[in-house]
C-alpha cells in the first residue's frame, strides 16, 4: 500500500486549514478562571473538526481511528497549522501519553474504543499515578485493587493528576499483590472518572490555575476488562507510560497536533516580552533573546535526534529522560530571561497595554513545574546514569522485600 507523500499531505493540510480552522491572530491568551469548561468543549470541537477533515490521529494506526502515517507527516501538519487554533489541551496527557500507552499495552477492545473515541474528539484521558505519601517513588503506590469475583475493588487516593476534572477515563496504577516486592505486585487499570465511588477535587496552584487534581477511590468496582496489560504486570505498563511522558515533556511525541502551549498555561517568551516592550534594539536584551533562541533550537534538534535514535534502537527507551532534562533546562532559561527582559514591573504585572509583564511573571512562578512533571530532575538523572550510561544503581533497602514488610514512613 502506497503512503501519500509528505509534500502532497502538506499541500492538502495547508488548503484544508485555511478553509476550516479558525486563526489565532488577534486572540488574547485566555485568563485563568474558575470555570474553564468552555475551553475544554472548544478543544473537543476542534478535534472533531480535525477528524471530519481527515487530519486527526495522524500517526495512530487506521484500525484504531488514525491515519497510519509517519511522524514526518505529523511534523508537516504541525508546521502548516501554525497560526491556527488547535486542540492543544488534548495533546497532554491524552494523545502524547495515555493513548500511546494503550496502543503499546492495551487490549484490542481498549485500543479500538478509547483511542478511537479520543481521536474523534469524544473522550479525554488522564493519569492516576502519584499519591499523597508517595513522593517520586511510583512503584511504592498504596492504592489497592482487591479481586472480588469477576471484578476488582479499588480503594485509595491519587494526586497531581493533570486535567483529571475534564477527563472521561484515567490510567490508574494500583497494588494487587502485597506479598511480592513492590515492582511485581502492581496492575494498571482503565477507570471511568464518572464511576460510582470516584471523587475528584481540583487544586489551586501558585499562579491561580487549577489544572491539577486529587482523587479518592472508595470501593470503585472495576470489571476484569479494565485491566491494561496483565494482572501483576502493571510496572511494565507504567514504565512504558513514563517513557511516553518523558518523551512528551521533551517535545518528542509524534502523536500531538499543533504547536505551542494551551491557553491554560500562560507565560511569555523573551522574544514576546522584548517585542511588546520595544526593547529589541537593546544590546543586552538581544543577547538574552539570542541565548533563548539558541537553546530552544538545540532542544528541538536534540529531541529529534534522540527520538530517531530510540526508534532505530541505537539508544534505549530510557534515553527519553535526556529530553526530559533538556526540556526543564530550556524552560527555566526561557522564564528567567523573560523576567529579566521585562524588568521590575513583573512584580505587579502592569505597565503596558498587552499585559506581557504579567504573563512573564506568571510563567516565572510556574518555572519549577518543568523540573517535576514526568518525574523530578533528580530521578531523570538517575535514569540516565543507571540505564543509559550503565553506572551502578543506588542502594535501595526495599529491593526484593515483600511490599507488606516495607516500612511506610513511620
Amino acid at each position: 500500500m502506497t503512503i501519500e507523500s509528505i509534500e502532497s499531505f502538506r499541500g492538502r493540510a495547508r488548503t484544508w486549514l485555511a478553509e476550516n480552522m479558525p486563526r489565532t491572530a488577534g486572540r488574547e491568551p485566555a485568563p485563568i478562571i474558575e470555570d474553564d469548561s468552555h475551553e475544554w468543549q472548544w478543544a473537543r470541537e476542534l478535534q472533531k473538526k480535525l477528524y471530519a477533515g481527515g487530519f486527526a490521529g495522524i500517526c495512530f494506526p487506521k484500525e484504531y481511528g488514525g491515519l497510519g502515517l509517519t511522524p514526518a507527516h505529523q511534523q508537516a501538519f504541525n508546521e502548516e497549522s501554525e497560526g491556527y487554533e488547535m486542540p492543544l489541551l488534548l495533546n497532554s496527557p491524552t494523545f502524547s501519553i495515555c493513548a500511546p500507552t494503550l496502543l503499546d499495552m492495551g487490549s484490542e477492545e481498549q485500543k479500538r474504543e478509547r483511542i478511537g473515541a479520543a481521536i474523534r474528539g469524544e473522550e479525554i484521558m488522564c493519569q492516576f499515578l502519584s499519591e499523597p505519601g508517595g513522593g517520586s517513588d511510583l512503584a511504592g503506590v498504596r492504592t489497592r485493587a482487591d479481586r472480588d469475583g469477576d471484578h476488582f475493588v479499588l480503594n485509595g487516593a491519587k494526586i497531581w493528576s493533570t486535567s483529571a476534572y475534564a477527563a472521561d477515563w484515567g490510567l490508574c496504577l494500583a497494588r494487587t499483590d502485597w506479598d511480592v516486592p513492590k515492582h511485581h505486585g502492581l496492575t494498571m487499570f482503565l477507570v471511568s472518572t464518572r464511576a460510582p465511588g470516584v471523587t475528584i477535587n481540583r487544586i489551586r496552584m501558585v499562579n491561580g490555575n487549577r489544572e491539577f487534581c486529587e482523587e479518592f477511590f472508595d470501593n470503585v468496582r472495576l470489571p476484569l476488562s479494565a485491566v491494561v496489560g496483565e494482572v501483576g504486570d502493571g510496572w511494565r505498563v507504567a514504565s512504558q507510560q513514563l517513557y511516553h511522558e518523558r518523551t512528551a515533556m521533551g517535545g518528542g511525541s509524534p502523536y500531538t497536533s499543533g504547536t505551542g502551549h494551551p491557553a491554560m498555561m500562560p507565560g511569555a517568551t523573551p522574544v514576546e516580552v522584548a517585542t511588546a516592550l520595544g526593547r529589541t534594539a537593546d544590546p543586552r536584551v538581544r543577547e538574552m533573546v539570542g541565548e533563548y533562541l539558541a537553546l530552544n533550537e538545540v532542544a528541538e534538534q536534540t529531541s529529534a535526534r534522540v527520538t530517531r535514535a530510540i526508534e532505530a534502537g541505537d539508544l534505549p527507551p530510557t534515553a527519553a529522560s535526556l529530553l526530559r532534562l533538556l526540556h526543564a533546562e530550556a524552560s527555566h532559561v526561557k522564564h528567567d530571561l523573560a523576567v529579566e527582559v521585562a524588568g521590575a514591573a513583573v512584580a505587579t504585572g502592569v505597565g503596558n497595554d498587552e499585559g506581557i509583564q504579567g504573563r512573564a511573571a506568571i510563567g516565572f512562578l510556574m518555572r519549577q513545574s518543568a523540573s517535576l512533571g514526568g518525574g523530578s530532575d533528580e530521578m531523570s538523572r538517575n535514569v540516565v546514569s543507571e540505564r543509559v550510561l550503565g553506572m551502578p544503581r543506588e542502594p535501595a533497602p526495599d529491593r526484593g522485600v515483600p511490599f507488606k514488610q516495607v516500612r511506610n514512613g513511620r
